[in-house]
């Protein structure tokens, strides 16, 4: 081969390999803007799943109170129980909205117990606890904590 020729294919080799280096770069980099964006997303709908859990046990410990308190025959708060049972049930909504079907159905099934046992006048319940526990451990799940169940 003439000199012409060699340089010829020469250039052509280092075009050729400078396009693979910037498709191999372009690609690397838009896999990992994919990570990072998945990343976000999941971190942003875990902290959305953290809120709603957390008015949630907020509004429940506020019930929880006027019950123990009934329980022990202290007078209850000033604050209407039907504004702390309808702080309840909107709280529950907001983690039927941003959590699992799991957690969704264990805050319902606490609500409602709350619910009965505050229209009662007994104020306790063996479920509770049960229905306590098992929104617990569902929220647990739902917030990936990846422990162990904790025993009760």
């Amino acid at each position: 081969m003439d000199g012409i020729t060699v340089g010829t294919v020469l250039a052509l080799v280092g075009v050729l390999l400078g396009t693979t280096g910037t498709l191999i770069g372009q690609q690397l980099a838009n896999r990992v803007e994919v990570q990072r964006d998945q990343r976000q997303r999941a971190d942003a709908a875990r902290a959305e799943r953290k809120e709603a859990i957390s008015g949630y046990l907020k509004a429940v410990q506020r019930v929880e109170l006027i019950l123990d308190r009934r329980k022990l025959g202290m007078p209850t708060l000033d604050d209407p129980e039907d504004e702390k049972l309808h702080d309840l049930w909107l709280a529950k909504k907001a983690v039927e909205l941003v959590c699992s079907a799991r957690a969704a159905q264990a805050a319902h099934d606490y609500t409602t117990v709350l619910h009965a046992l505050m229209r009662s006048e007994q104020g306790r319940s063996p479920v509770k606890r049960e229905r306590r526990e098992a929104f617990m451990e569902a929220a647990r799940e739902e917030l990936e904590s990846g422990r162990a169940r904790i025993r009760r």
